[in-house]
């Protein structure tokens, strides 16, 4: 749903939601907004069943059409759709429509997911698969399920909101490793030193853990990184499928039904 002018909310749905409460009307609300998430959740999955593999492109909303970042957000959006791959953008301004513009105009899969924002709302024109979400988290979630990498332009605050929850994901497991390519390593080199000398120096971080970015000014390279970087990736998880399958198989060969346990009830 798309709202304009005076039809937009004075606040968002995720202020609604993480609103503290006063006595015991939240019972009668919030169990109502689990369907409201729960129906955001289907839409999204139901939308974004037969993307195939995409890349996200993530950067700033502020940047305009002709700057150096974006004619790079739109050349390594071309590159993908010329590899193989769709492009996910958040479908707003700047970067993110100069990322679905160079997908459009390649001919390839321009996915735009919006947000609902307490400020003009819409999709940029070279969408041509739009959501709009009202939760963050839902929306979050879509990027990371149906991307095999992100490739990382100057942004604020949101982009490295993206940036440094997909670090942490992957970081803890707790998603399967993908390519994160920054690009424009002029905008990155202060942060990065940052995290070298200061967070990885205080051990906060593990010094291996700056190999999950790669940094490049070429969106040639970035195409490369993510294709090759994502193909071994691959390998190694099938690899780690075909042990654990012939370890089970092995396993099983070598247990007769007398020395099995008891067989488990769920």
């Amino acid at each position: 749903m798309l709202l304009r002018g005076r039809l937009i909310p004075k606040t968002t749905s995720d202020q609604r939601l993480l609103a503290p409460s006063e006595g015991a009307a939240w019972l009668h609300e919030d169990p109502w907004r689990v369907m409201r998430i729960q129906s955001e959740f289907v839409e999204g999955f139901g939308a974004l069943a037969e993307v195939g593999a995409a890349v996200s492109v993530f950067g700033s909303a502020r940047i305009t059409e002709g700057s150096p970042d974006y004619e790079m957000g739109r050349a390594v959006a071309r590159g993908l759709v010329e590899a193989g791959y769709g492009v996910l953008t958040g479908g707003g301004p700047g970067v993110m429509e100069a990322a679905n513009r160079g997908a459009s105009e390649a001919g390839g899969l321009s996915v735009g997911l919006g947000i609902e924002l307490p400020f003009e709302q819409g999709m940029n024109p070279w969408v041509n698969l739009g959501i709009n979400f009202r939760y963050f988290f839902v929306r979050k979630t879509m990027f990371l399920k149906y991307s095999e990498g992100f490739v990382v332009l100057p942004g604020g605050f949101g982009t490295l909101d993206e940036l440094f929850e997909a670090l942490t994901l992957v970081q803890t497991h707790k998603v399967t490793e993908f390519p994160i390519v920054l690009m424009r390593s002029s905008y990155w080199d202060g942060l990065l030193d940052w995290l070298r000398e200061q967070v990885a120096g205080a051990e906060m971080i593990a010094p291996l853990d700056m190999d999950l970015l790669s940094v490049t000014d070429d969106p040639d390279e970035a195409v490369e990184i993510v294709v090759r970087r994502g193909e071994q990736l691959r390998a190694e998880v099938a690899e780690k499928v075909t042990v654990h399958t012939a370890g089970g198989q092995s396993g099983s060969a070598q247990t007769s039904p007398e020395q099995a346990g008891p067989a488990e009830t769920w």
